[in-house]
């Protein structure tokens, strides 16, 4: 009889990877995640009052929030990475490089896998943080772009129709709505370039007879009233470049915050093996 002989356990196939520890470590640093970002809330970083002038700028809002979210990605990526390589099971008659280089890819899987996670929070909604941030962000620039396009689509043509059957004198009578919605279009020119001096001459006239009032008030008030919308328009603009530069300093600073992260994640991965075989 011939005899059976075991094949060797070193020529068996080794897995390069250990799902479940690194879906244990993602999941640990997404729930990390999710509660640091609620202590952030917490603690104002996503909180801005439409009600309040304390608020701060776009951009500080955002730096804040940045600076917050690096914080985050250190520690739950942290975490995640080291449990990655620490649960991760051992290997024996492997090089050490090898161990070593699979301990780092557990944690860098496993921040990728908890990148995910997150992503799906944000985008359905469940992060306060980052949508208290781009909401801000948002807001100020919906309202620099409703006051930067205002004179286009049927407000330029309501003006152009204005224009078209304009009476060389303005009555006293009809309806004040119409007259005041005319006056609107007038000043809104103000808003891409500058009330022409027929329009101001047309303005004044239409002010002195609907308030009964005289040339010269009804001139003075015009004046105000297109220095107050040019004011408001440059406003506008700069709530836009504020807001444009805010949204390009927290896309950088996310960036920079998961490029942490992920950096952390494959040293704690390594910690977490060595520290697994050592025991």
């Amino acid at each position: 009889m011939s005899a059976t002989h075991a094949e060797p356990t070193t020529g068996l196939p080794r897995a390069g990877l250990s799902w479940a520890a690194v879906f244990g470590g993602a999941i640990v640093a997404t729930a990390i995640t999710v509660m640091l970002l609620a202590l952030g809330s917490g603690l104002g970083l996503a909180a801005a009052s439409p009600t309040s002038g304390d608020n701060p700028s776009a951009t500080t809002f955002t730096v804040y929030a940045a600076i917050w979210l690096i914080v985050v990605q250190w520690v739950a990526s942290g975490f995640g990475g080291y449990l990655a390589g620490r649960l991760r099971p051992g290997l024996r008659g492997v090089h050490t490089d090898e161990v070593t280089f699979r301990d780092t890819a557990s944690g860098f899987v496993a921040w990728a896998v908890a990148t995910v996670f997150i992503v799906g929070l944000v985008l359905s909604g469940g992060s306060s943080l980052l949508g208290g941030a781009g909401r801000m962000v948002a807001s100020a620039a919906g309202g620099a772009s409703a006051a930067a396009s205002s004179m286009s689509g049927s407000a330029g043509s309501a003006y152009n129709l204005d224009m078209l059957f304009r009476p060389a004198q303005p009555s006293a009578s009809g309806s004040s709505a119409d007259a005041k919605a005319e006056a609107g279009r007038i000043l809104l020119t103000g808003v891409k370039g500058d009330v022409s001096a027929d329009d101001k001459a047309y303005l004044a006239k239409l002010v002195a007879a609907r308030a009964g009032i005289s040339a010269d008030e009804a001139n003075k008030r015009v004046d105000q009233a297109v220095a107050t919308e040019k004011a408001t328009a440059a406003k506008a603009l700069q709530a836009a470049n504020a807001a444009r530069k805010a949204a390009l300093s927290f896309a950088l600073y996310s960036f920079f915050s998961m490029l942490v992260g992920a950096f952390i994640a494959c040293v704690a991965g390594a910690i977490g093996g060595r520290q697994r075989d050592a025991f």
